[in-house]
């Protein structure tokens, strides 16, 4: 089990660090943004896994199992004497991947309760404030001269826009601005972002963490660019990008938190129009499939190796 342990011990250092700036820094999520989305989750859900696992299979390892050590310990939580075997060491792990998975949660379950309070307080406020957009249906305006796009998600979703958005955009630029504001409702970027933003909350000294959540927020900006240029033409979604500016989408979402869209991201977003990408049905499918076995191994590994060291059941 010592080996075990070490394994994802190793694992979670290499998608604590080396593996996750090499991503952040690669040209190629560019043009396949959903490949390169779906390895980002897979790099966050295979390193927790790692993480905690490693922790845990180490502080079972004199039991020889997991189950073995549970069998072991959990009668002696409340009183008895802790089998010699276990040192003191042994316990500091499990306490501490214990520890660890419970923050973990109780931060993601902080941060979506926090969302959906902030979403229906959005859905109030533009009920109020806003009115229908004729033939945009789930779509509200709002009297504001500054020209700003963005949608709330939940239950019930909806796209807001302002009076000066809608007075500088002609029809395509408009109709690409909606297609785009849709697309992170139907896809649900909300929910990836949502989980990204709960890492980075429950580890702020974690400094990949701020760099995770950055790379996948810009992800789905492009996946939205992606569906607004199947509706509108790419010169549409440049100059309705051009004339909102970085500022024009504050964060896509309601609920967004601390990522809003910078001058950096959206000269990114720009320089994919015109070029491959997802909407083009880019060519490069080895690659792809390279990338997608890559996602799923790293979540494997984790599994298989604390699958490995459960034991028997009777």
């Amino acid at each position: 089990m010592l080996a075990v342990a070490a394994l994802l011990g190793g694992f979670a250092l290499l998608l604590a660090w080396p593996v996750p700036l090499a991503l952040s820094r690669a040209l190629w999520p560019s043009r396949s943004p959903a490949i390169a989305l779906a390895l980002w989750q897979a790099i966050g859900l295979g390193g927790g896994l790692a993480m905690i696992g490693s922790l845990l299979v180490f502080g079972a390892s004199p039991a020889g199992s997991l189950l073995g050590a549970a069998r072991a310990l959990l009668p002696h939580l409340v009183e008895g004497d802790i089998p010699p075997a276990f040192g003191v060491i042994h316990i500091a792990a499990l306490t501490l991947a214990a520890g660890l998975a419970a923050h973990l949660a109780l931060n993601l379950a902080l941060t979506a309760v926090q969302a959906e309070r902030e979403r229906r307080r959005q859905h109030q406020l533009i009920a109020i404030l806003g009115d229908p957009m004729p033939g945009q249906p789930r779509t509200r305006v709002l009297a504001h001269p500054i020209p700003l796009a963005y949608c709330v998600p939940g239950i019930r979703t909806a796209t807001v826009l302002t009076n000066g958005l809608v007075d500088v955009l002609d029809e395509p630029e408009l109709r690409a601005v909606i297609a785009h504001e849709r697309a992170h409702l139907d896809q649900l970027h909300h929910l990836v972002l949502l989980a990204f933003r709960a890492w980075h909350s429950a580890l702020p000294w974690f400094p990949i963490a701020n760099r995770a959540e950055r790379s996948v927020a810009l992800l789905a900006e492009m996946l939205a660019d992606d569906q607004a240029r199947r509706v509108a033409s790419d010169d549409a979604l440049r100059r309705a990008m051009l004339q909102v500016g970085s500022g024009g989408e504050p964060g896509a979402y309601a609920d967004s938190g601390g990522v809003i869209p910078d001058a950096a991201m959206l000269e990114a977003r720009l320089a994919r129009l015109g070029g491959p990408g997802d909407v083009d049905d880019h060519p490069n499918v080895a690659n792809r499939a390279m990338v997608a076995w890559a996602a799923a191994l790293i979540v494997a590994v984790p599994i298989v190796s604390l699958l490995a060291t459960l034991g028997p059941i009777a």
